[in-house]
């Protein structure tokens, strides 16, 4: 099948030129329309209680969360006659903004405690939008808010926050910051390819086959937007795989269509061995890659499916660009590959080197590189034992953002999170008032509860709201939440409310996690069996890839929970957490990029031992033939992720901090020493498989 590819790329590459440009075209124009549509909610899982509750509260009582929550500190008693009408006029002219539906306030229902300060001095106007708070409507409403009502208006000092200004701001702050990561990030890459090819036309290709991944993605994503909810965040994941592996497969595809012409080959039997090679290589590392990212939908929260469709439709256009956009660009090019050469001892390839030396040498000291390199990786991965987890909100944003600054204000003028109370419904709860008596009792004495308001009756039912006193998206909101389900309750009672849907979403993560693991594992293994020939290497890979992944999330604990190394990543305001979201996104894009190396390796170490060559020598040429391809791959592909530490939103700094620490580690600890070291240590049973299932394996 790759030969066949082959042979049409070089026969019919103009109109395969032309049509991949188009398609770079067209996408780029369509696509770039999903910035537009992207919200900045997707925590919530359709089928828990909390959202349930949500529904019930949205549909049957026809309320909803405010959009914008605007404290008015009036510096002085808000039950002044003359701070009440100069506030009365206020919400007056924040209910005739454009999108607002209704405003309520404390001055407009007749003074509600919940919605007054403990000092007495301020109060709150909540501003309720069109559709749901995280909806892209309820972000424009927020941007509004955020430029007229945040700082001194009509004599009072105002500060907004809420989903809609929250969610306005980190889709603002993420977009402008990735403008400025692409515009450091892809002119060092350049600069890097040139290094690495050493010829400027060779290193224009990995480019193309990036852009035309990150375009197309886009593209699919807008269509994704016609029919669900996208988030924000995925924008990082396709901007950096899309960069990274248009760039990993077009190294590989690049360099063996070079090695060939070297040889003296035609420029068509460079393209068919290369697409027989390095093709199948990107395929399987494609598909590997693919399918580990498509875990990330398994899981219930559309926030992370947005990452896995995000994640799967900018793998599978990377192939799709090395594999069908880049063999007739090449062969268009030929042997005018080289031309703009900068740096000649690049573009000569060679079997013996300081990667082959070193492989030597690993071999030489299997056993005391081996507990080296687990010892080193075990003191960074250390700090794990103390990680905690939680989701984003306002603090992600850096500490002096208006909105961030809003946020902290309100949480520390209010008794507990008013605005973000546990709404408890009890259905058919109309007639069992001693029990729900009973039952509000016992919820007030629940630490952490500082208000129950009295029950509200609607038709048959019930409702109950209670504030709490900590922040809704922690830990320690979810252990209230599970105290409060613990409590004997009236049958048909639901708990709702922002702390239990961050706790169900962080359950739902919980449970699903075991399911997505296993299909990682279980995919995995298959594809490198059907890769390798081999039962050991899959197993191995695996292995190690979790040892370099646990000593990433224990560097991360280190710099994001305990604070270290802000000089280096930038400030950001410390949670003692770490997102839970972020921390799966970071394990499964790196899962995926080890073994996205894996196969290049595995791939070249097997073809030469397929040619006879000894285990020994076969890891020895297979390293120095692969190891440059995967370290330049990896270290451009780290420099990609590294920008986003420039990120003010401290999810998105975590996330380009872990992925290119996780992928230095795995070009040198991993793939330089320790594969090395453990192909000398197994031997010839690094290739052993039952014969019975030897059939099953592809030929190389």
């Amino acid at each position: 099948m790759f030969e066949r590819l082959g042979h049409f790329a070089v026969r019919r590459q103009k109109i395969a030129v032309i049509t991949f440009v188009f398609s770079i075209l067209i996408s780029g124009v369509v696509g770039t329309q999903v910035f537009s549509r992207l919200d900045s909610g997707g925590y919530s899982i359709a089928s828990s209680d909390s959202y349930k509750v949500y529904e019930y509260i949205s549909d049957t009582l026809k309320e909803s969360e405010p959009a914008v929550v605007v404290m008015v500190d009036a510096r002085t008693s808000v039950n002044q006659i003359g701070i009440r009408d100069r506030a009365l006029a206020l919400e007056k002219l924040m209910g005739a903004e454009d999108g607002v539906a209704k405003t309520v306030s404390y001055w407009s229902t007749g003074g509600a405690p919940s919605l007054k300060s403990s000092d007495g001095n301020a109060a709150y106007i909540l501003i309720y939008g069109e559709g749901d708070a995280f909806s892209p409507k309820s972000q424009s409403l927020g941007k509004i808010f955020q430029e007229e009502y945040d700082g001194s208006v009509a004599g009072f000092d105002l500060y907004a926050s809420g989903y809609g200004v929250i969610g306005n701001a980190i889709t603002e702050k993420i977009s402008k910051d990735l403008k400025l990561s692409e515009s450091i990030s892809i002119p060092l890459t350049f600069l890097l390819l040139v290094l690495v090819f050493g010829a400027l036309a060779a290193s224009a290709m990995p480019l193309i086959v990036g852009v035309f991944a990150i375009l197309g993605a886009f593209l699919l994503l807008f269509l994704l937007t016609l029919v669900t909810d996208v988030s924000v965040y995925a924008l990082n994941l396709t901007t950096g795989m899309g960069l990274g592996l248009g760039i990993d497969y077009a190294l590989l595809m690049v360099n063996r269509f070079r090695e060939e012409l070297s040889k003296g080959k035609s420029v068509e039997d460079s393209v068919v061995t290369m697409m027989a090679t390095a093709g199948k290589t990107v395929f399987f590392s494609g598909l590997t890659v693919l399918v580990t990212l498509m875990s990330l939908i398994f899981f219930p929260l559309p926030f992370l499916k947005s990452f896995g469709y995000a994640g799967v439709s900018v793998v599978a256009l990377a192939v799709v660009g090395a594999l069908c956009g880049l063999p007739p660009i090449l062969a268009m090019v030929g042997k005018k590959i080289d031309k703009g050469t900068v740096r000649k001892s690049a573009i000569t390839p060679k079997e013996d080197g300081r990667w082959a030396l070193t492989a030597r040498f690993v071999m030489r000291k299997p056993v005391s590189v081996t507990l080296l390199s687990l010892i080193f990786l075990g003191i960074l991965a250390s700090p794990l034992a103390g990680a905690k987890f939680s989701q984003t909100d306002a603090r992600t944003l850096p500490a002096d953002n208006p909105a961030a600054i809003a946020t902290a204000v309100q949480a520390e003028r209010f008794p507990g999170q008013t605005s973000n109370p546990i709404e408890i419904i009890i259905l058919g709860g109309a007639n069992k008032s001693s029990e729900i008596a009973d039952y509000s009792t016992s919820l007030a004495s629940v630490p952490g509860i500082v208000l129950v308001n009295p029950a509200k009756t609607y038709g048959n039912d019930v409702k109950i709201s209670a504030v709490h006193s900590m922040l809704p998206r922690t830990p320690e909101a979810q252990e209230l939440i599970h105290k409060v389900r613990d409590l004997k309750e009236p049958e048909g009672t639901l708990v709702g409310g922002v702390a239990a849907d961050y706790t169900d979403s962080q359950d739902g993560i919980a449970s699903t996690l075991p399911i997505a693991l296993g299909w990682i594992v279980i995919t995995v293994l298959i594809l490198l069996f059907l890769f390798t020939g081999s039962i050991i290497l899959p197993i191995k890979a695996i292995i190690l890839n979790v040892l370099s992944l646990t000593a990433t999330m224990g560097v991360l604990t280190w710099v994001f929970i305990d604070g270290n190394l802000q000089w280096l990543v930038g400030s950001f305001t410390l949670t003692g957490t770490l997102d839970t979201s972020i921390v799966i996104l970071i394990a499964v894009v790196v899962f995926g990029l080890s073994m996205d190396y894996e196969v290049f390796l595995l791939s070249r170490i097997r073809e030469e031992h397929d040619a006879g060559k000894s285990n020994e020598d076969a890891v020895a040429i297979g390293l120095q033939r692969s190891a440059r391809i995967i370290t330049a791959a990896a270290m451009i592909l780290a420099f990609v992720f590294a920008a986003f530490i420039l990120s003010g939103v401290t999810s998105i700094k975590s996330m380009g901090f872990g992925v290119a620490l996780a992928v230095i580690l795995d070009a040198t600890i991993v793939r330089a020493l320790l594969v090395p070291a453990l192909m000398r240590l197994f031997g010839e049973r690094n290739w052993w498989a039952p014969q019975s299932l030897k059939r099953f394996t592809i030929k190389h």
